[in-house]
Order: C-alpha cells, then structure tokens, then sequence
C-alpha cells in the first residue's frame, strides 16, 4: 500500500508543470508639459530582449568600454496606447486624469486577466524647472509577474 502510495504521489508531482517566474514592466509616461504640448502614453514591449548581449564586465585588468549597438537594443515591436495630458491651455486637467486612471484600470485588469499578477509599481517625475524649462513628465512602471 505505501509503494501504491508513493507512486501516486510521484505521477502527480511529475504531473505539476514547472515554470520559472517571468515579469513583464508596462510603462505609463504622462506629460506634465504646460499648455497640453506634451505627449502621454502607455508602452508595451512585445518582443524580449537578453540584457546580457549589451552587457560588459569591468575590470581593473580590462577596462575597455561597452561595444554593444544602441541600434540593436531598441524594440521595433512595441504596444503603444494614447493617453491624455495633464496640462491644457486652462492649467490642470482633472478630467484627463481620471480618463488616463481609467485606460490604467482597463490594462491592469487585462493583464490580471490573463494570468500576470501586479507585483510593484514604482514612479517618478521630472517636473517644470522653472521659466523657460516646459519639460516636464511623470513615469510609473507597472511590474507584473507570473
């Protein structure tokens, strides 16, 4: 009975598929441009890139710089969703804000859907300087994983 047994149980961990943790970061860049010159967006890669092909090791015996192309980094394949800008010629848009809020809501939950798991976000903003800077942006990443 105990040889049934732990064979038993031998088929059905054999039976359990598994796979290594993967996470996706989707970027949201909303613009905090005065007078609505910016331009605000979700991106999604849709291809994988290997970090280690454009990496380089340094070290105190070799020490020569970095060779990889920024050509060959860049993602020809990406998602890339409109989203409205903080700013219009009135100042503050609060309306704009819950439109990108919502966008937000709709992609998160596609990808809860769809088997990812919202694991961190993290954001930061690059804001006006001051008189003649009207730079400005306001960028979170959304990490999901597997």
């Amino acid at each position: 009975m105990k040889k049934i047994l732990f064979i038993l149980f031998i088929c059905l961990a054999a039976s359990f598929e598994m796979h290594a943790q993967q996470f996706k970061v989707i970027t949201s860049v909303e613009s905090i441009v005065p007078n609505g010159l910016g331009r605000s967006r979700i991106v999604n890669a849709m291809e994988d890139k290997d970090y280690t092909e454009y990496t380089s090791v340094q070290t105190e015996e070799d020490n020569s710089r970095n060779k990889s192309k920024r050509g060959d980094i860049r993602v020809k394949n990406f998602e890339e969703t409109k989203l409205l800008n903080f700013f219009n010629l009135g100042g503050i848009r609060f309306q704009n804000i819950a439109a990108n809020d919502a966008l937000l809501t709709s992609m998160i939950n596609d990808m809860v859907a769809n088997g990812w798991e919202l694991a961190f976000v993290t954001s930061a903003v690059e804001s006006d300087g001051g008189k003649g800077d009207g730079q400005g942006i306001f960028i979170t990443r959304y990490i999901f994983k597997k």
